[in-house]
């Protein structure tokens, strides 16, 4: 009779792949904490090694969206191009897309008109305000408290209706060009505008950090839970609000300003343990600091045109592509990729929802990239996760996760 052995598997990764349990000294469990999961907040997993309710190893799995957009960047055209970039971080699409037209404006070496650069501005922080309240909204939802998400998603709704007015979309947004602005901001979308700023948004947020700031429950459920000092962040590569709360005063808004931000008052909000609470905190202050840079670039908005006099890369208006002949054929080259870029190599960085997002793009002289690779901040923070939660339990890793926002579109592209 053969005598059959069972070899023990190496990790919780084998053990899942041979559908064997670890073998251990003690009572350990692998738990799959996503793909599927709704505490995932999008497609990833992990692989949790638990013993009772203490989390004991974790490995972190992307993969499951995976799109290849730098491969697929390599085929289009620069304008077709700007439909992957806000497909990343879909909850604050423009700055993608704005993000993307910015390096291609650097290799193009086009200079963006001064009111264009101030649309540019207040669809930026309109979508980082988005982002914030999708994330800290979420973030009670994880710790149990439903009611301050719908207070504040009525607000999110209404940024996603000036969108609607500038472009026609809402989530994956369109509505910069290459040299500027498609059109320019009407008198509509200025009045959505300031009644958002001046009037809901101010009031909602004060409700919501009532509802939160000083609540027992969500101050058990996040202060101290999943700290990381700056040193740790600094090492693992961490920016934007995760990193500031952590201590660590790094804004690409600052340091490398771009479409006039150094034209703007704001100051960079800074936390100190780096815990779940901080990065709420953190959040919860950009989103007072994107109001006053709005509320600036509404009352200095520049006179002038809102896109650059660049006949070969910037797409005319429609009106002159219906009844001007050249207008119809600088259109079709544009649109077919038919124009050449310059030979170059450049690098781009905005300070997205969730840091630095960086666009490290080379033209070697043809019609489209020959190599384009995203810096996506979501990639790099979720290395830090496994060793954030260790020791912690399920309970703990939740808002963990949440408050890091991790989006799936962004970490996987």
């Amino acid at each position: 009779m053969e005598e059959t052995t069972k070899l023990a598997p190496n990790n919780t990764a084998d053990a899942l792949a041979l559908n064997v349990p670890i073998v251990s000294d003690t009572d350990q469990s692998i738990l799959n904490l996503g793909p599927t999961h709704p505490a995932t907040h999008g497609i990833f997993q992990n692989i949790l090694t638990m013993e009772g309710e203490k989390i004991m190893d974790s490995e972190q799995t992307v993969g499951y969206i995976h799109r290849a957009f730098e491969k697929i960047a390599e085929r289009r055209p620069f304008y077709q191009i700007t439909t992957l970039t806000d497909r990343m971080n879909y909850c604050s699409s423009p700055i993608n897309n704005f993000g993307w037209h910015m390096t291609v404006e650097k290799l193009l070496q086009i200079t963006v008109p001064k009111r264009a650069e101030y649309i540019r501005v207040i669809m930026m922080e309109l979508a980082r305000i988005a982002d914030h309240l999708v994330c800290n909204s979420i973030l009670g939802v994880d710790t149990g408290a439903y009611s301050a998400f719908l207070y504040v998603f009525q607000e999110r709704e209404k940024i996603y209706e000036i969108y609607e007015e500038m472009c026609g979309a809402r989530l994956t947004t369109n509505m910069g060009r290459i040299g500027g602005m498609e059109r320019d901001l009407s008198p509509t979308a200025f009045k959505k505008i300031k009644d958002l700023i001046y009037n809901t948004l101010p009031k909602v947020m004060k409700e919501f950090e009532t509802l939160f700031d000083r609540n027992r429950i969500f101050r058990d459920r996040t202060v101290n839970v999943g700290p990381i000092t700056g040193k740790r962040a600094m090492e693992y590569g961490f920016t934007g609000p995760n990193l500031r709360a952590a201590g660590i005063d790094y804004d690409m808004r600052v340091i490398e300003p771009y479409s006039s931000y150094e034209d703007f008052d704001f100051e960079v909000p800074v936390g100190h343990n780096g815990d779940t609470f901080d990065r709420y905190m953190v959040r919860n202050a950009e989103i007072w600091e994107s109001m006053k840079i709005i509320r600036q670039a509404m009352e200095n908005l520049p006179e002038g045109p809102y896109y650059a006099n660049e006949d070969h890369y910037y797409l005319p208006p429609k009106k002159d592509v219906y009844n001007n002949m050249e207008a119809l054929i600088y259109h079709f080259k544009i649109v077919m990729g038919e124009i050449d870029a310059p030979v170059g190599e450049v690098y781009h960085a905005v300070e997205g929802g969730n840091g630095e997002l960086g666009f490290y793009l080379i033209s070697d002289g043809g019609r489209a990239p020959f190599r384009l690779h995203f810096r996506r901040p979501s990639f790099i923070y979720y290395q830090a996760f496994g060793e954030m939660i260790k020791g912690l339990t399920i309970s703990d890793a939740v808002p963990i996760l949440s408050s890091l926002n991790v989006i799936a579109g962004e970490l996987d592209a």
